[in-house]
């Protein structure tokens, strides 16, 4: 079973850059990232997503190598495999993108969206699913980083070491904020 996390930076670019560190960290199999958003609102307040796995791109991509098979394959029947090839690789490519864009995979996009708008003007927030992780050693590699736990799905305890971890503190117990508030 995965687990959320979901932390507020006071920074816009601060989620972009610890979001790279993770992906590092996941090079060197101390964290498996199952999903991950980064949710700028910038200084008008509006907000803004990058997801990590952009499913229209994948879609059309596999849509593309399957439609082109099979394109290809039937157009053999037919004693013109070029066209068939080219037919069926865009059908392909516009079905798995239409198929990519409709589907949600990882966080829920209305969750996102929901506690997004709690975020205040001029930072950012990182929403990350994790699978599996190392959680000592993940936390030591982000002992300069300081920000706000705004939602887990952690145990209390957990939940408690990794805002104290984002604080600075090893055995100062920070109050932990109220669900969806900063």
């Amino acid at each position: 079973m995965s687990d959320l996390v979901v932390v507020g930076f006071d920074d816009k670019e601060e989620a972009d850059r610890i979001l790279l560190r993770l992906r590092q960290l996941g090079k060197e199999y101390l964290i498996d990232l199952e999903d991950a958003v980064v949710v700028v609102r910038d200084d008008t307040g509006k907000v803004h997503l990058k997801q990590s796995v952009n499913l229209p791109t994948v879609g059309a991509m596999s849509g593309l190598i399957s439609g082109s098979l099979w394109g290809g394959l039937a157009g053999l029947l037919f004693l013109n495999p070029l066209a068939g090839f080219a037919i069926g690789g865009a059908i392909g490519a516009g079905t798995g993108a239409l198929s990519g864009s409709m589907a949600d995979y990882g966080i829920d996009d209305e969750f996102i969206k929901s506690l997004s708008e709690t975020i205040p003007s001029g930072s950012s927030a990182l929403f990350v699913l994790v699978r599996k992780a190392q959680p000592e050693k993940v936390l030591a590699e982000f002992s300069d980083v300081r920000a706000r736990v705004i939602r887990t799905s952690l145990s209390p305890d957990q939940e408690k070491r990794l805002q104290e971890a984002l604080n600075g503190s090893a055995g100062t117990a920070v109050p932990t904020p109220e669900p969806g508030t900063l």
